[in-house]
Order: structure tokens, then sequence, then C-alpha cells
């Protein structure tokens, strides 16, 4: 069977068009061509041409913009040497045909081009399963594209009737692929839901970073951590979150996650997609937003990062705003981020300005998930001691005849464990044997 989205591999050359919607704010058009331009240089394509469109009215049913337009455009492609068209708004399976009848050349919309760079880039299983998952979704309604040309009818031989054309076998093999690749998907998520209960037995404090794509997220993870996350300055650079665990400065563990960037207009089905891959966004006590400070857009790409947060159900949990790259930005453009945002952190993860501030952040949104108690411990129970040493912040411990005295803070999520041996007031070591044990 055809795949048509590899045809983008072979396309060297490709006129860009933007469109200005009535519903945009002025200037946004250009700016999401700019950033289309980005993601098509990202395919290692050569951009003959960008052009912007303005809609004064409704989009057009047949070229989504107007015939008139669509026409020229189509001339300029083929004036100027290109063999792709690209066009930054989504386009009905029926538009895309006509434009494609129209110019004799391939046009593709900016849902294909992250569907592309996303294929690209998937590396671990769940990554490459839920692109191909993705990719199915969005090729299944545009099979005509691919086989206009096959029209004969193949026979049933002895199951009768009048056969079926080339382009229903097609479709019922991408549906028959989409339902295998969802079987497997959910097989994988059930894996990932095990290795996240194997985690939790030792519920250390986890946090993910999110972000727009390109700010600086897989950076802040490898400076923290020591990780070696690919880091480059290019648009969805890694896929697959990587956990890691860091040292706080007081001595406490946490789990820090990078996730895949978010982008403006990121294609529903891929939000649905990579649900599994974002759950980490969903389970963790906190999230660290990095945003680029010397992107002109920077207000978008907070704006695009809580909007995704809020489809995947995290805007309400605590977040600590981090602005990154200062050492980069021009003076005034960060005096009105710093008025603006005054309860942000402004960091450089390059020169570690500011790293000390998130890590002491780190600790308070911490603490905040801890519960500070007095536990006495039975002897033959070290293994909960064990626990709160390595899940915990241990102020104090003494051993008396009862047990094990420890004073500090732990998680709340281990308070099913330590509750039973909660003692209120401490007791001191010659009373011990009187004092009574909470829950027991």
């Amino acid at each position: 069977m055809a795949d048509f989205l590899n045809d983008v591999k072979v396309t060297t050359r490709a006129l860009l068009v933007g469109v200005q919607t009535p519903d945009m704010q002025a200037g946004e058009g250009t700016e999401l061509l700019g950033e289309l331009q980005e993601l098509v240089e990202n395919l290692g394509l050569v951009i003959t041409g960008t052009t912007l469109v303005t809609l004064r009215d409704r989009q057009q049913p047949k070229f989504l913009i107007g015939s008139g337009k669509a026409a020229e455009l189509m001339q300029r492609a083929k004036d100027e040497g290109a063999d792709l068209i690209v066009i930054d708004e989504e386009l009905s399976p029926a538009q895309q045909r006509n434009w494609e009848e129209e110019s004799g050349l391939a046009v593709i919309d900016r849902q294909e081009v992250i569907l592309e760079i996303f294929a690209d880039r998937a590396h671990t299983r769940e990554a490459v399963l839920q692109v191909a998952l993705a990719r199915m979704e969005y090729s299944l309604p545009r099979l005509t594209r691919a086989w206009t040309h096959l029209s004969r009818q193949r026979g049933k031989g002895s199951m009768g009737g009048e056969g079926e054309t080339q382009l229903e076998q097609d479709r019922r093999i991408v549906r028959d692929r989409i339902a295998r690749l969802k079987s497997e998907i959910a097989l994988v998520i059930s894996q990932r839901a095990t290795q996240r209960r194997k985690r939790q037995r030792t519920p250390v404090p986890g946090a993910a970073i999110v972000g727009y794509t390109n700010a600086g997220k897989s950076s802040l993870l490898n400076q923290l951590t020591g990780a070696e996350v690919l880091a480059v300055d290019k648009l969805f650079a890694t896929l697959d979150p990587t956990t890691r665990q860091l040292s706080l400065p007081d001595g406490r563990k946490l789990l820090l996650t990078d996730t895949v960037g978010f982008i403006r207009r990121l294609p529903h089905r891929l939000v649905e997609a990579f649900k599994a891959t974002l759950e980490e966004v969903v389970v963790s006590d906190f999230l660290i937003h990095v945003l680029d400070v010397t992107n002109p857009n920077v207000a978008q790409h907070h704006a695009t990062t809580l909007a995704v947060l809020g489809e995947l159900g995290a805007a309400d949990k605590p977040m600590i705003t981090v602005f990154n790259k200062v050492d980069a930005a021009d003076p005034q453009s960060l005096a009105l981020m710093r008025a603006q945002h005054p309860d942000a952190l402004f960091i450089s993860v390059h020169t570690r300005e500011g790293l000390d501030r998130l890590l002491a952040r780190c600790e308070e949104l911490t603490e905040d998930n801890q519960d500070s108690v007095d536990l006495l411990i039975p002897h033959h129970r070290y293994d909960v001691v064990a626990k709160l040493h390595q899940a915990g912040q241990v102020r104090k411990q003494e051993s008396v005849d009862e047990g094990v005295l420890l004073s500090g803070r732990f998680p709340q999520k281990l308070r099913a464990l330590f509750s039973p041996f909660i003692v209120t007031p401490a007791p001191k070591k010659k009373a011990a044997g009187r004092s009574k044990r909470k829950g027991a």
C-alpha cells in the first residue's frame, strides 16, 4: 500500500503559505508562518518562498482560501520550481485533494509537517507506536489521494459479490492496522503503569519539566541531574520522556521528568496519542514550566503550554514558572518580563545563574507535600525506618526500649505506612514505655 506521507521525504523544495484569519490577533499569522518555516526546515526541505494570505471572511470550502488566490499560489510554486506547497492551516481531506488536483503538486498542511517530525524523532517503542497511530488516523480519510487512479475491482472468489476496489481494501488494511496499534499501545500503557507503581512504592516526590518546544527543558534536566538527554537548538529534539533523580540541597530526593515540548496548533490527535507519555505531567507533584525569555513570542508560548496542560487536566497543579536564557536576553525585554511575572524565576541553564533559587523553590514545594511528624517504630519494622530514610527527611533518630524514635518530614504518599506509628507529643527516652501510639 502506498504511504503518501512518505512523499514529504523525497520532496526538496517547498512554498510556504501562512493564513491570517479574522479570529487571530494582529500579526499572529506572521508569527505562525515563521514557526512553520522552522518546522519545515527541520524536515530538511529547501524553502523557495513564503507568503501570507489574509482571510477577510470565513474559510472557503474548496481551497480554504479564494480560488483566485489559490490559482496564483499554484502558479508561483511552479515558477519557483517548488514541488510541495505547505499551508499553515488544517486542510480537510477534500481541500487537500482539490489543491493537489488543480496544482499537480504535493500539498500538505501544518498537521502533516508535525506528524513527519514526530515520526523522525520517535525512538522508544511507545513513541513509535503513538506516532504510527496518529499517522494512520490522519491518513485514513485521505487515502483517495493515493488511489484515485485505481478503480478496478477485484473479485472475492468463493465469497461472491462484486468484489472490492483497491481503495476499499486499503481502508480495511488501515483500520486493521489502527486496531492493532491501539492494542499494542494499551499493552505499553499497562507496562508503564506497572513501572510507575513500582516507583511509587518508594514514593519519592516527582516534578515534570514542561514548556514550549526548544525552551531548554532537556538542558535543564541535564544541568540539574547530570543526565545526557539530547539537547540541541531544534524543535521537538526529543519526544520520549526521561526521568532522573535529583538530590536537593537539604538531602531529599526528587524525580525530574523531561517531557515533549508543546507547540501552538499541536494536532489534537497527537495530544490524544501522547496522553500516555504525558501522564508523567498528570501524576507529578508539581510542574516546572520553562520559557525562553529571548523568544519574541514568549507570551504566546506561555498561553499555549497552559492550554495543553488544561487539556491534560493538569492546569491546577503547583507550578514554578521559569524564564530561561537570561544570559542572552535583551535588558529591556528582561525587565518587562520581570515586571509582568514577579513570582517567576529567571535563570540561565548555560551559566547556572538562578539554579540555586530554583532548587530552593523545589524544596519548598516538596515540603508542601510532606507531613512533619514524630514516630515510634517497633524494632521489628526496620523496613519502615529504611523507607522513611530513603523517601523523607529524618531530623532526629533515637533508639529506645519500645523501638526507634524518628522525627522528620515524610511524603504524604507514605502516610498509610507511617500513620500507625505517630506519637503526640514525642516521648522522652525514660517515658517511652508509657507512650501511646496513635492508631495502634
